[in-house]
This record gives C-alpha cells, structure tokens and sequence, in this order.
C-alpha cells in the first residue's frame, strides 16, 4: 500500500516531535573541542526548531542573544567540523525524513542576538541531483558531523559561526498560511576566534529576518512532489575576495586625503567620493556600509 502525498504528511507531522536536532560540539582541523553548549556555543533550552521567519530567533535560535564564556581558537583556512546530535552524542542526529540543506553563516562578534545585517555565507550544499541525497541525508550518515573550511582570507578576531539545517517536510506549506507547518530552521551559533594573517572582514550583511521570505523557493518547497533541483536560500558563497577598493578618483580639497582615506577603509566595505562642482565642502559618501555611514566634511 502506497500512502498519497498528504497522508505521507501528516505521518511526518506527527513524528516531528522525535526528530529535532541541536549543535553538540566543534572539531579544529580533527581536534575535538569537546562538548560546546553553553560554553563556546550559544545553546537553545531544547532542540525545537524556528519556523517564523520574522522571529529574533532565527538568527541563532532561543537564548541567541546571550554570550557564553568561551571561543573556539581557529587559524583563518582550518576546517571546522560542526556535530550535531537528537538527544544523546552518536544518536540518530535528526529523523531520516527531514530533508533540506546545511548553511553556515559568519559575522564579527557581537553580544546581541543576530537579528541585524551582519551575515555572510562561507558555506552550504543542498540536493545533490546525481545521488538524490540532501545534505542532512549526508549529516546523518556521518554521525552527525558536517565539515567547511574557514576563509583564508578573513582577518584576525571574534567571530560568530553559525550553521543552520532546513528541514522541508512540512514546506509545502507556508508558516503564516498554517502555523503547523512550514519549514524548520534548526540555527546554532559557535563563538569563534580566528588567528592569522588575512585582512578581510566578510560583508555580505545579509539579515535573516529580511533575506529570507516565504516567497523563497528555498523555504516554499514540496519534497513530495517531482524535482530534480533546489535553490538553496539565501546570499552567494562568499569567494574570499576583499570588498572593491575605494575609488582611486582624485579627491580635491581635503587637506589630509590620506588619513581621511585609512579611516574609511577601516569602516566601510564600499566607498564612493563624489566631488562638490560648485563652492562648498567636499564630502565622502559611503555607500553599503557595515556600520553607520560616515560623512566627513573638509573645510572649504
């Protein structure tokens, strides 16, 4: 006997209890860090799942927002492998019918809970079309570890990692349209200090609670039904590059072009000078910054 694709659902539904999943702990280059919640990892009370996409949660689930004692240490071009677990270490991680993609996200360190434009994507895998596998099938035959590679080029300092599973059983529903179902975010996020000698701060800024839409075929998305390919949410993979320089236009007028040129550099991740045609000040502009843009006046 054949179950339809709803009955097939519903089944699902009511075993979604037995199949949460949350972050245990962290490898460096194979070394085990041993067990991270609370400690370098910011912890859910449980291992239930974010589902409403407008949720402060989203951004690394309940409790997020708070900042745990430690960092893992991690030299810029380590693989970092991430293990997840059900209820106990080496259990089964997370039900075989929860089906999706693994991301993982960084952003500079900071101590609220993530719900802001700060996020760049190192790393995800999807549906593998060849095999038919997704990639919590891969997590799952590997004892629920999932492996990435710093960026080499990023540069020195606290970092926040986080790693996320989607699970899509329920997701040929939307949240908002049926709070039952819809696609389950499984988000954990690492406290991570990187060493060594890149000089590039990731600047996707993209924000979750924006970036991320019931509209996205990512998250809208019916596994019962025929596919050969999935579009795996969110921003690009970041390429390592550092963000375009400034502009190398002549900039007339300042009286101290260089340190005025350092200081930007320093705070944004893009800026262009527009030059005044008529008397007045010279102003620089940023544009798509990574904190509040900056205006900075020269005397005439």
């Amino acid at each position: 006997m054949h179950l339809s694709a709803v009955a097939l659902a519903l089944v699902l539904a009511g075993s979604k209890v037995s199949a949460h999943t949350t972050m245990f702990s962290v490898q460096v280059d194979g070394a085990d860090q041993g067990d991270g919640r609370n400690v370098y990892i910011r912890s859910p009370p449980n291992n239930n799942p974010v589902k409403d996409l407008a949720s402060p949660d989203l951004a690394y689930n309940v409790n997020g927002g708070t900042a745990v004692s430690s960092f893992v240490k991690a030299t810029a071009g380590a693989t970092l492998t991430f293990e997840w677990f059900h209820n106990t270490r080496g259990d089964d991680i997370i039900d075989a019918n929860h089906k999706g993609p693994i991301i993982t996200y960084i952003a500079p360190f900071i101590t609220g809970n993530g719900a802001a434009p700060i996020w760049t994507k190192i790393a995800e895998d999807g549906f593998d079309g060849a095999t038919k596998l997704w990639a919590i099938d891969k997590l799952r035959s590997n004892g629920g570890k999932v492996s990435f590679v710093l960026p080499a080029s990023i540069a020195p300092g606290q970092y926040l990692v986080r790693q996320e599973l989607i699970a899509l059983h329920e997701a040929d529903a939307i949240f908002t349209a049926n709070p039952a179902r819809g696609a389950q975010f499984y988000p954990s996020c690492v406290q991570v200090e990187v060493a060594g000698s890149g000089s590039v701060v990731p600047g996707e800024n993209f924000n979750f609670n924006t970036g991320y839409t019931y509209a996205d075929p990512g998250i809208a998305f019916n596994i019962y039904a025929a596919f050969t390919s999935y579009a795996i949410p969110g921003p690009k993979v970041f390429d390592g590059a550092a963000a375009p320089a400034v502009s190398s236009r002549a900039v007339v007028g300042l009286t101290t072009p260089p340190a005025v040129l350092t200081t930007l550099s320093t705070v944004t991740r893009t800026a262009e000078f527009s030059l005044a045609t008529g008397p007045g000040p010279v102003v620089a502009h940023t544009t798509r910054t990574a904190r509040p843009t900056l205006h900075i006046r020269a005397a005439k």
